[in-house]
């Protein structure tokens, strides 16, 4: 069907046109279908890691030394994986004045409702 063919008055047969290419590209796809491929996780250097942290590489292995920090070790050097780095930072999170007030709410109250049952 040519694109110049498309008026009001066949738009049917140009949905059932479209109808029908889709169903052969969903037939090609379920035939061809490919396993799909996990990203492998690549292991970073010392350097990266500092980047990626933005700490200098003595701060760094001062957290290596207090195992503060998750890394790997082979040999003499360092490796660390980008996911497990960011996954520390958000470990370190620091709750917002908003937040610990909210606690604080919660945290009176659900005393309050538990001294009230007893």
């Amino acid at each position: 069907m040519d694109k110049n063919e498309i008026s009001f008055n066949n738009l049917p047969n140009a949905v059932a046109h479209l109808i029908g290419e889709v169903a052969e590209i969903k037939q090609l796809v379920e035939k061809t279908h490919l396993p799909t491929v996990s990203p492998k996780r690549v292991p970073i250097g010392i350097d990266d890691a500092c980047k990626l942290i933005g700490k200098a590489k003595s701060t760094v292995y001062a957290l290596v030394r207090k195992r503060l920090i998750p890394c790997y070790k082979n040999g003499k050097k360092l490796y660390f994986f980008e996911d497990e780095l960011l996954a520390w930072i958000e470990n370190g999170r620091k709750k917002t004045v908003e937040e610990i007030a909210r606690d604080a709410t919660d945290f009176v109250n659900g005393k309050r409702r538990a001294n009230a049952r007893y």
